[in-house]
């Protein structure tokens, strides 16, 4: 399953993305995994949670960005959690609305196949969701 945190740029969406992150830590039994394009809240996140800044690793499109996930998942079979800050950023679907929702359809396949919450942050308004997608927003900033 998916879930989604959206909200104008500068808003808090990241520290609500945040605070989830370190409730969450508390109660799963699995691991969690926090991607974003950069290290900055690296010291805000439980040490329990495992940080990637996919910019260190080359991706380039969403392709890549879908294998990326795909190889975290297959490296740790006991992921419970993956939350993904800067969304439209680190799946370069920043240019179309129709990139947002095949990347947002990719993923939901992958939560579902492999029985993993992920957790979606991105700077949009709620509105600009695609439909198919706005029941999964837990967070409107």
């Amino acid at each position: 399953m998916i879930q989604i945190i959206t909200g104008d740029k500068g808003k808090g969406k990241t520290k609500v993305l945040i605070d989830k992150v370190n409730n969450d830590v508390k109660v799963v039994s699995g691991s969690i995994v926090f991607l974003d394009n950069n290290n900055k809240h690296m010291y805000e996140l439980s040490n329990r949670v495992r940080m990637v800044n996919c910019t260190s690793y080359g991706i380039e499109n969403l392709d890549m960005f879908i294998g990326f996930i795909l190889g975290i998942i297959s490296h740790d079979t006991d992921i419970e959690k993956i939350y993904i800050d800067n969304f439209k950023t680190i799946t370069f679907t920043e240019k179309a609305e129709d990139d947002v929702k095949h990347a947002l359809d990719m993923i939901d396949n992958i939560a579902q196949k492999f029985n993993t919450d992920i957790i979606i942050c991105f700077a949009t308004d709620s509105n600009d969701v695609p439909e198919e997608y706005k029941s999964n927003i837990i967070a409107a900033l």
